[in-house]
């Protein structure tokens, strides 16, 4: 098995699949063992890009979220910045290994191509973003009527894996610090996520069912 995966889906698949080659008696494709890569509670950084989409809530006032727009397009420790030169250094090392003798086949200066677009969306992406920080700033903190919602599409595709798991051992595991209006609204907003709650009424605690242990004693045969 490899020692990384692209996603969480393939390193369970591979998992599983080295997992059924050992019960049938079949050796294993790799002796390496399957390294699990620790993801932090998104609450243990907020400063991280999964902490800065867990603090996007829709209780999050105007204010706060132009804050994370501010944090992650800054300058100097921007995600986005970050991201973007190190698109441009990637395209930097293909830059030097360009050749040109061949005008029929380069793959190596389509390489470059495609780098050199990305890092062109990249800067216009910051330039956007810039423009939308004061357009955030301003918009209303109250929720609009719902039937307004359904004239623009939700653009998320994914949430955070340790919302889908929910948010108990892994908030657990992170820092004590002291509670503020903030935290409490996040806490709220990720016990109430619609995951949490299902995952809840699926799973009956053990406090419910003690009563209903107790409501049904066994009865002694009657006498005629």
């Amino acid at each position: 098995m490899s020692e990384s995966y692209p996603s969480i889906g393939e390193a369970v698949g591979a998992a599983m699949h080295h997992n059924i080659r050992l019960a049938h008696g079949k050796p294993p494709l790799s002796d390496t063992p399957l390294q699990v890569r620790h993801l932090p509670h998104p609450s243990a950084d907020p400063y991280s890009v999964p902490g800065m989409i867990a603090r996007l809530n829709e209780t999050a006032t105007p204010r706060e979220v132009a804050c994370v727009i501010e944090e992650v397009n800054g300058a100097l420790v921007g995600a986005l910045p970050q991201l973007t030169e190190l698109v441009a250094a990637a395209a930097d090392w293909v830059r030097v290994r360009l050749d040109f003798d061949d005008p029929h086949n380069n793959p190596t200066f389509e390489a470059w191509t495609r780098l050199s677009a990305a890092h062109v969306m990249l800067r216009d992406t910051q330039e956007q973003l810039e423009i939308a920080e004061d357009l955030v700033a301003a918009c209303p903190a109250e929720l609009s009527d719902s039937r307004h919602h359904e004239m623009v599409n939700v653009l998320r595709t994914r949430e955070l894996l340790s919302d889908v798991l929910g948010a108990g051992p892994l908030a657990d595991s992170a820092p004590s610090v002291a509670p503020d209006p903030k935290t409490a609204r996040q806490h709220a907003a990720r016990t109430s996520s619609p995951q949490v709650v299902a995952a809840r009424r699926a799973t009956p605690s053990a406090t419910t069912s003690e009563p209903s242990n107790r409501a049904s004693p066994a009865r002694s045969p009657r006498t005629r």
